[in-house]
């Protein structure tokens, strides 16, 4: 099991893909949005980390107003899920709940405290493994 983690950086307004795999990836598994987390589970020791939505394996979106983990069809005039064209429009749409469960496969982040290193010094090394290889 493993989710690819989206990790956006709003002071520099960058984002970094990150991947979480099996044990660190167990410990995402209940989260729901809004959730901190321990950036050592993606591998950035002394970050923390703030759930903000995701995406299942089909592309349907988390909402943080819809409580469980499971896909739901609800009524949307806006948000996460869908953009009206129109005003006053709504449509019912089909989305997933706020809960991260093993059918999510991206998991989106932002960063909320740094570590004592910089988050450039931590992935270069990785980033030079990948290119060599």
């Amino acid at each position: 099991m493993a989710f690819k983690v989206v990790a956006a950086d709003p002071e520099t307004g960058k984002s970094y893909n990150l991947e979480a795999r099996d044990l660190e990836a167990r410990k995402l598994i209940g989260l729901r949005i809004g959730d901190k987390f321990g950036g050592e589970v993606v591998g950035l020791p002394g970050y923390e980390l703030q759930l903000t939505g995701g995406t299942d394996r089909d592309g349907f979106p988390m909402r943080a107003d819809i409580t469980g983990s499971g896909r739901t069809s609800v009524l949307l005039a806006g948000g996460s899920g869908f953009s009206p064209r129109k005003r006053g429009e709504r449509r019912r749409k089909r989305v997933r709940g706020s809960r991260i469960s093993e059918a999510i496969v991206q998991v989106n982040a932002k960063i909320v405290k740094r570590g004592e290193k910089p988050i450039g010094e931590i992935l270069a090394p990785k980033e030079a493994e990948a290119k060599a290889a």
